[in-house]
């Protein structure tokens, strides 16, 4: 056995078994033989099938658009993947790859045992939806079973599609865009590289991000430049609406031209249709009370449609009024007048009247009822109903008589009296005007005061420097009742210049128990009749506040009217006089008198008053004698002087006398005197207002007292001498006893005998 080859070949050898063994092969071509020689003459061959192949470590890939991979849109470009020096080729297949998807396979038609560089290629269009897509080629050399399987993959290639500009307007003339909506929206420009876009209006710029308006409607232009430049002219209509403005109500004369309208807008333009009760309907020129109603109308173009709702109010006037009617009632009945009218809208209804408290309307479906409660004279008068509406008015007026009344003036005046002080600052006024109810019926009102010309309006107005007496009446004048009056309580008041007091007469003095006039005059004051006066001795009052006893100074009333204070309003002095029974405490005391003004409620809170000077009196009285210290009947004892004291009061301070005896005989002057002699001595007392006397009977008696002296000093010691008698004989037998010191023992002590104040103990016997 044994190989014939080119390399390795092998001698024959008597072996069960040969092997071909080469170090490395060369010869691409080699085709060993393996032969076998039989006996005797036999030989055997066979050749075995050597395949000798090389595959390289990498492979590449190129495109026929360039190492950047850019491509444009739909255009053929070819990918070729280089394989070199590859062995044997046919055992080749080329997988091609994007992304992870295989999407062609190719194996080689070429069969060749030497190597060779193999290109496969493969054919593709982009499209955009390719762009950032990456390929591979991948070579398997297969020499399976009894070989290997060699694998070797490309780089990636990755590519770039271009496209555009492209948009949907680059085809149209005219383009529609909803208001609100953008040009960059409506006309999206796509391409790559990224294109720019520029919007042109009338050759000026605008920027395509601004939500369009319908005024900007026109012809635009659009310059698209991406891989190439477009420029694109359209015409833009912004499309709107629709939009419908009617009012949500008219109201409209009857059978009078109506100017209703809607205004519409929208683009298309919309169509108008109405509708009434769900009938499409035309409106009238004049409307009739028929065509009153709800309306519905409807705006509509090919994008959308709006509705509206109008309620349509077809006015007419009231028609004359009916039911009202004259009434003639006794006072205090009830009285019920009745109006009525149609209309639209439903009428309004109004009364005119001289307004009363006891007056009440009522209105209640389309009827106004006015209803009079227990009628007085104030119901009397003209009643007149209007009925009115925006269509028009009418009206009718009914007499009411009530019979047996009587009317007051109603007015009334604010504040309902004044009281001012003269020469106050600050605007005083007063107001009338009617009261509230019968303010409408009010014709004319003014102001009058006495002797003067009428104010016109509601104000008058005090001059308080001269207005004493106006006597201010307000004066109107109403419908029904004609003109009455009211007048104002006024009140100017001056509190007084001065107040003094002085006596009747010119004495300042009187006797005891005499009447003293005093006078009290107050200048200067107004009105007079508010004066009220009181009078004061010392701190107490003499008499209650008096108003009204006043006398105007220096009048004589039977010849002058001006002599009651009551009667005269402006300054005046009067004058205010009491009667006084002194007596003698009244001596030295003062007397005032104050004068106050009354003015009542409306006047100061604290009434206005002014106090007098005070005014002394002296008052004269007749002696009196203190019999206290001077008794009528006096002992002397003979050689004993006795002084007699005469002690007098009076004013003037009265002169003292004393005279003796039945002759009289001055025994002195002055309060005192001197006593020896039994009798009757007369203490007399004198002013000028009286004299008064007081007789002392002097008695004589004899002086007993040394002999009384005498006696009780006998009877003293003698009574003394008893008493010491008594008492020594009692202590002897009491409080003395007798003891022996023979044979004296010490023993216990009986009792004790001091010794210059320390005790010694003796023992004693008790003799008796």
């Amino acid at each position: 056995m044994g190989w014939e080859a080119v390399q390795g070949g092998m001698s024959l050898d008597k072996v069960n078994h040969l092997a071909w063994t080469v170090e490395n092969l060369t010869d691409w071509t080699i085709s060993p033989t393996c032969f076998l020689n039989l006996s005797p003459d036999g030989q055997c061959q066979k050749k075995p099938t050597v395949v000798l192949y090389t595959f390289p470590e990498t492979i590449g890939i190129s495109s026929s658009s360039g190492s950047r991979g850019g491509m444009d849109e739909g255009k053929e470009y070819n990918f070729t993947c280089h394989i070199h020096n590859i062995a044997p080729v046919q055992n080749l297949t080329v997988m091609w790859y994007k992304g992870d998807a295989m999407i062609d396979k190719e194996t080689s038609d070429i069969s060749s045992v030497t190597p060779v560089n193999h290109l496969s290629v493969l054919s593709f269009k982009p499209t955009r939806k390719d762009n950032g897509a990456t390929f591979r080629c991948k070579a398997l050399l297969d020499l399976s079973p009894e070989g290997p399987q060699l694998i070797a993959s490309s780089q990636e290639f990755n590519i770039t599609v271009y496209f555009g500009p492209e948009s949907r307007c680059f085809s149209l003339e005219q383009l529609e865009i909803l208001e609100g909506e953008t040009l960059e929206n409506a006309c999206h420009v796509t391409g790559r590289p990224s294109p720019s876009v520029r919007w042109l209006k009338a050759n000026q710029p605008t920027d395509p991000a601004v939500p369009l308006k319908r005024t900007d409607a026109g012809w635009y232009t659009v310059e698209a430049e991406g891989a190439v430049l477009i420029p694109k002219d359209l015409l833009v209509y912004v499309l709107y609406g629709p939009e419908l403005k009617c009012p949500d109500t008219y109201t409209a004369m009857e059978d009078a031209p109506h100017n209703l309208s809607c205004n519409v807008r929208g683009y298309p333009k919309p169509e108008i249709i109405w509708y009434k009760d769900g009938e499409e309907v035309e409106l009238p020129e004049n409307f009739t009370r028929d065509d009153t109603g709800q309306y519905l109308i409807t705006a509509s173009t090919a994008l959308s449609s709006v509705n509206h709702t109008v309620d349509i109010n077809v006015i007419y006037p009231p028609s004359q009024i009916v039911e009202l009617e004259d009434s003639d009632v006794p006072v205090g009945s009830t009285v019920r007048l009745k109006c009525s009218s149609m209309g639209n809208p439903r009428p309004r209804y109004s009364w005119d009247y001289y307004q009363a408290t006891n007056v009440v309307v009522e209105n209640e479906d389309g009827v106004s009822s006015l209803h009079i409660h227990n009628a007085t004279a104030y119901n009397m008068g003209s009643y007149t109903c209007h009925a009115s509406n925006d269509g028009g008015n009418v009206s009718k007026t009914a007499r009411v008589t009530v019979k047996g009344a009587s009317l007051e003036c109603p007015i009334e005046i604010k504040p309902d009296g004044m009281v001012v002080q003269y020469q106050s600052r600050g605007l005083r006024q007063a107001i009338c005007k009617p009261t509230t109810a019968n303010s409408t019926h009010l014709k004319e009102i003014y102001w009058q005061v006495d002797q003067g010309a009428k104010t016109e309006g509601m104000r008058w107005f005090v001059d308080t420097d001269k207005d004493w007496d106006p006597k201010p009446v307000c004066t109107a004048t109403f419908n029904v009742i004609g003109t009455c009056q009211r007048p104002l309580n006024f009140t100017l008041y001056k509190t007084p210049d001065s107040v003094s007091i002085r006596p009747v007469g010119d004495s300042s003095s009187v006797v005891e128990q005499r009447e003293l006039q005093l006078r009290c005059d107050i200048t200067g004051v107004a009105p007079a009749a508010n004066v009220a006066v009181r009078w004061f001795r010392g701190n107490e009052t003499l008499e209650p506040l008096v108003r009204g006893s006043l006398r105007v100074t220096g009048c004589q009333p039977q010849n002058d009217s001006t002599c009651d204070p009551g009667a005269v309003r402006s300054p005046l002095n009067v004058s205010s006089t009491i009667s006084i029974t002194l007596n003698k405490t009244d001596n030295g005391v003062e007397f005032r008198c104050e004068a106050q003004l009354d003015l009542g409620p409306r006047g100061p809170q604290t009434p206005p008053k002014m106090m007098s000077s005070p005014f002394n009196v002296t008052v004269y009285y007749k002696p009196t004698i203190n019999t206290t210290k001077l008794p009528k009947t006096i002992p002397v004892f003979n050689g004993y002087p006795e002084e007699l004291v005469c002690e007098a009061d009076g004013h003037p301070a009265p002169k003292i006398q004393w005279l003796y005896g039945a002759d009289n005989v001055p025994r002195g002057s002055g309060d005192t005197i001197f006593v020896s002699e039994a009798g009757v001595y007369n203490c007399t007392a004198s002013n000028q207002v009286d004299s008064i006397y007081h007789e002392v009977n002097v008695i004589l008696k004899e002086d007993y007292l040394p002999l009384i002296a005498g006696f009780v000093a006998v009877t003293v010691i003698v009574i003394s001498i008893i008493f010491v008698f008594i008492f020594s004989i009692y202590y002897k037998n009491t409080k003395m006893r007798r003891y022996s010191l023979k044979n004296p023992k010490l023993e216990t002590p009986s009792s004790n005998v001091a010794h210059n104040g320390w005790d010694m103990q003796f023992p004693m016997t008790k003799l008796s």
